[in-house]
């Protein structure tokens, strides 16, 4: 009994000072999934982990998610000329775009269905994509997901929390899971998303 009581101790001990501290390199244990998290190098010299509210001047109305693929970084636009700022992991080369479009399905733990051309482009490089993979945390949408109008695009959190701050998804916007769990708390379906080239 006590030895629970101090590992319960030293997992919170540990959770708040990682919580208030993440960053590039660093540990994060988050308890929802009930997961370590090491995150990847940042981008252009900025933290790609930690979420803040800032200032951000905008045509936009509140409620719009701004995806910025250059910047890496997606803003969820609030009252008063501010944002919550998410660090994210975008397309690579070749798989980037930009649009408009409106959230029309919001998923917790969702399953995957690889496309049939990514499933194609993976063979051909030697590794199998399974037709189907059921939620959970070895999934790579991770612990949520938010549907991009009728595209194949998604916002989602990552079984690969390294890669945030990257360009390294087929398209879709990652973030990672403590993240995508926080954003999708305030997104409603039908909210709109810009995803800026």
């Amino acid at each position: 009994m006590l030895k629970s009581i101090l590992a319960a101790l030293v997992v919170a001990f540990t959770f708040s000072s990682f919580a208030a501290h993440a960053g590039p390199g660093g540990k994060f244990y988050d308890p929802e999934t009930k997961q370590w998290v090491t995150y990847g190098p940042s981008y252009g010299g900025k933290s790609p982990v930690k979420r803040k509210k800032v200032r951000y001047e905008s045509k936009y109305k509140p409620g719009t998610i701004v995806v910025d693929t250059g910047e890496r970084r997606l803003y969820r636009i609030m009252e008063g000329g501010k944002a919550m700022r998410y660090g994210i992991g975008v397309g690579k080369t070749g798989f980037q775009w930009g649009g408009t479009h409106r959230i029309t399905r919001k998923a917790e733990w969702p399953g995957w269905t690889p496309p049939p051309q990514m499933r194609a482009r993976e063979r051909a490089k030697g590794r199998i994509l399974p037709a189907h993979m059921p939620g959970g945390p070895n999934n790579p949408l991770g612990a949520r997901a938010l549907y991009i109008g009728s595209t194949l695009y998604r916002v989602h959190g990552t079984n690969q929390p390294w890669t945030i701050g990257s360009a390294v998804s087929s398209g879709c916007i990652r973030l990672a899971n403590e993240d995508v769990i926080h954003l999708y708390k305030s997104v409603n379906v039908g909210d709109r998303i810009v995803v800026k080239r």
